[in-house]
């Protein structure tokens, strides 16, 4: 390379993101995004490794495929690699799963992924989904002290599906009833003063008393206040359940009674349907999804695409969960 040549290409290295620097290193070092990736996934998996039939742990090694290590299990001769069992099994492309967390953690569209990455939008909406179906999950397992909680509700829609019990509605489209009815989806959010935050997808239509019992009951403290607004199945249900309850009313311009009000879970709400609008109307099969992306975009436990790779295979960052 001729040194003008040479000034040209080293003044492009501004212009590079921090993925592509340390992809840049990897090659300098001898290592290909691919190597990177694979020994980021044998190393998050190792310390649990198993046989994915019978759960032994009495296996030896057995090869290579796809630059993943192969493993026989001395138990039942099963064979695997770390990734059987996972949500990433059979899944291509290994060089470029780094960047597509990148761009989960970016919240990128299904085909500004696709562009960035060179792959059909079809694969990077596949990835999207098996990316969250673990990372998801890693949630508080409790309230505590003072928790919020309130209901939003989204349109119900059911995009992607091949049979459609309705016309088809453009870009999310409009309910054709007024109020709440059966053609929106109640998302039930839970969030104490510490931050950590419960959602859960109850269903079509109002919220009721049953479903408080079976979505928030197992995950709040007995000695929690819990503190809404003047919905009766919140009444019903804190009532029946032994919880501390106060309500605020919102209608009557009452947002705020001491320590008493809404306002952390209302502003987590707002975040969230500014964030969802982008999408024009999310699968409400897919809604649990969309819901842990964005608790992990919002509670900033996963702020690397490394960290991010390792929560998909269950392995979460070391930080105290309640």
């Amino acid at each position: 390379m001729q040194p003008v040549e040479w000034i040209r290409f080293i003044a492009q290295f501004a212009q590079l993101n921090r993925r592509q620097r340390q992809a840049g290193i990897a090659l300098l070092c001898g290592n290909g995004p691919h190597d990177v990736t694979v020994t980021l996934l044998e190393n998050a998996t190792q310390a649990r490794l198993g046989c994915p039939a019978c759960q032994s742990c009495h296996l030896h090694r057995h090869g290579h495929a796809h630059g993943l290590q192969r493993y026989r299990c001395v138990s039942c001769g099963r064979t695997f690699n770390a990734l059987t069992g996972t949500p990433l099994a059979h899944l291509r492309h290994k060089s470029l799963w780094l960047d597509y967390a990148d761009c989960l953690l970016d919240s990128r569209s299904v085909r500004q992924a696709a562009q960035q990455l060179g792959l059909h939008r079809n694969t990077t909406f596949r990835w999207r989904h098996r990316f969250l179906s673990v990372a998801k999950t890693d949630r508080p397992h409790c309230l505590h002290g003072i928790a919020e909680a309130d209901e939003l509700y989204v349109l119900e829609s059911e995009k992607g599906s091949r049979q459609m019990t309705r016309p088809a509605r453009r870009r999310g489209g409009h309910a054709h009833q007024r109020g709440i009815s059966n053609e929106q989806v109640c998302i039930l959010v839970a969030r104490d003063r510490t931050g950590q935050t419960l959602d859960f997808v109850t269903g079509k239509g109002a919220l009721t008393k049953a479903q408080l019992h079976h979505s928030l009951l197992p995950v709040i403290d007995k000695d929690v206040l819990l503190v809404t607004d003047g919905h009766a199945a919140y009444l019903a249900f804190a009532r029946e359940a032994g919880i501390s309850h106060q309500a605020v009313n919102l209608r009557a311009g009452i947002r705020v009674r001491g320590a008493a009000h809404v306002q952390n879970v209302n502003a987590y709400h707002s975040r969230l349907r500014e964030w969802l609008r982008p999408f024009h109307g999310v699968a409400t099969r897919y809604l649990p999804n969309y819901l842990g992306w964005r608790w992990i975009l919002d509670a900033r436990r996963i702020r690397s695409s490394e960290t991010l790779l390792k929560a998909t295979l269950g392995a979460f960052p070391h930080l105290s969960v309640t």
